[in-house]
């Protein structure tokens, strides 16, 4: 395929990788609000007793807005740069943690998601984009990196919000790791903005690149973007599942506690397999958004998603062992996280890089979908005594996924790209004669 020209700079701006490690940090801040809700399940239903499926729909509520307004987030940071849309976004998740620690009723949990979503999407779809707009040459691997900040993020603060929780109350964690946060997100804010022309390199040869920039509407009638959407709905449910649950399925394995020695560390197998989780869950995004950089989107698809297929199932048969949960959760969170730089890199490189925010942000509304799965898993235990069907069921999900990447994706692509070829070629052959 063609390579559009006017993104091409002889020495691009070293500035692009400080804007990068201000999104990366943007991402830190937010990454507790999804990954660090498992710690918290449990010590609201002991205080209120409002039943883990009940409290897991705010789980839903934040991902879903968080999710499905990033578009109209996307749209702002299109039109009017990143910074003001990051600060706003910083605001409202430091009120939501904030509110969490005062709510003593459903409906303000609820309400408290609900902010905390809005604010998290903004920080999480900006920052994505400004990566996709900064690197057209190294988009998967940027793309990668910069929401391994999102899947990463919580690692370290993983034991110190335990222990909070252990010592003071999950209600003080809630206030000062949001105040906190939330501080954090608006002072980053100031330093973001987009590239302008010439700051930017070639886009990479060897991949699928469009020479043409899409609308939103445009892309949203395309088949491609179904096709990625239901990919990403099937491959983001299982992990949701896992983010959400994994503290009520170590607790009904009866493993939570058990201590399990691993690389020399010596942790509660809970808590080393949040720990792991988190940083294979970062490392992931960055090393597949770079695999398929080399080799394709389609081709790191198939083997991503093909892995999480086995470790979701393995981890059926063999979680009850809490050295296996460990380490087949870390695998199971190490094939899952890639998805955050796999389909924004692929979304980017067939509608252009225009309204690459807008366009990125409404494929990534299919997290929330995904998400409307999650308190389904509760319904599925409880209703066969286990875990087992709702492993099975989604690593049967995955594997669709995975093996629609080649055999559906690819050839839509190839059709795609060909007939964006073939008017350039007829007004070749028109020069010539």
């Amino acid at each position: 395929m063609a390579i559009s020209t006017r993104a091409v700079a002889a020495r691009p701006s070293p500035f692009r990788w400080l804007q990068l490690v201000f999104g990366i940090v943007c991402m830190v801040m937010i990454a507790n609000l999804q990954y660090g809700w498992t710690l918290f399940v449990l010590p609201i239903d002991a205080k209120y007793h409002w039943g883990r499926a009940a409290i897991q729909v705010a789980f839903s509520i934040f991902v879903l807005t968080e999710t499905w307004l990033v578009p109209v987030e996307g749209w702002f940071v299109d039109r009017f740069g990143p910074k003001i849309v990051v600060m706003i976004g910083g605001i409202l998740v430091g009120i939501a943690w904030m509110m969490n620690a005062y709510v003593d009723s459903l409906a303000m949990l609820y309400i408290a998601a609900a902010i905390g979503g809005i604010g998290a999407g903004a920080v999480y779809g900006t920052c994505i984009g400004n990566a996709l707009k900064w690197f057209p040459d190294r988009r998967g691997l940027c793309a990668g990196l910069t929401a391994a900040g999102f899947g990463a993020g919580s690692a370290l603060t993983i034991i110190p919000i335990q222990q909070v929780i252990a010592n003071a109350g999950y209600e003080a964690a809630f206030l000062w790791f949001g105040l906190g946060q939330g501080i954090v997100v608006v002072v980053v804010s100031v330093l973001l903005r987009a590239p302008v022309p010439g700051e930017t390199p070639a886009p990479q040869a060897r991949l699928q690149q469009t020479t043409r920039d899409y609308t939103p509407l445009e892309m949203v009638r395309s088949p491609i973007f179904w096709v990625m959407y239901a990919m990403f709905v099937l491959v983001g449910a299982g992990g949701l599942m896992a983010t959400a649950q994994l503290a009520p399925i170590a607790k009904d394995f009866q493993i939570d506690g058990v201590p399990v020695s691993l690389i020399g560390i010596t942790l509660p197998a809970l808590t080393f397999a949040l720990s792991i989780d988190r940083i294979l869950n970062g490392l992931t995004r960055p090393f597949f958004g770079w695999v398929s950089d080399n080799i394709g989107r389609e081709n790191t698809m198939l083997i991503a998603f093909g892995l999480e297929a086995i470790g979701i199932y393995a981890l059926s048969l063999f979680g009850h062992d809490p050295l296996m949960f460990v380490i087949l959760s870390g695998l199971v969170f190490f094939a899952w996280g890639e998805i955050y730089s796999l389909f924004p890199s692929t979304c980017t490189d067939v509608y252009g890089v225009k309204y690459a925010t807008t366009n990125a942000g409404l494929l990534y509304t299919a997290k929330g979908t995904a998400s409307l799965l999650v308190p389904l898993g509760n319904v599925l235990a409880g209703a066969t005594g286990s875990w087992h069907t709702v492993f099975v069921v989604a690593a049967v999900m995955n594997l669709a996924a995975a093996l629609a990447a080649p055999f559906v994706l690819r050839p839509l692509r190839q059709r795609h790209a060909a007939s964006l070829a073939a008017p350039r070629a007829a007004t070749g052959r028109a020069s010539l004669a």
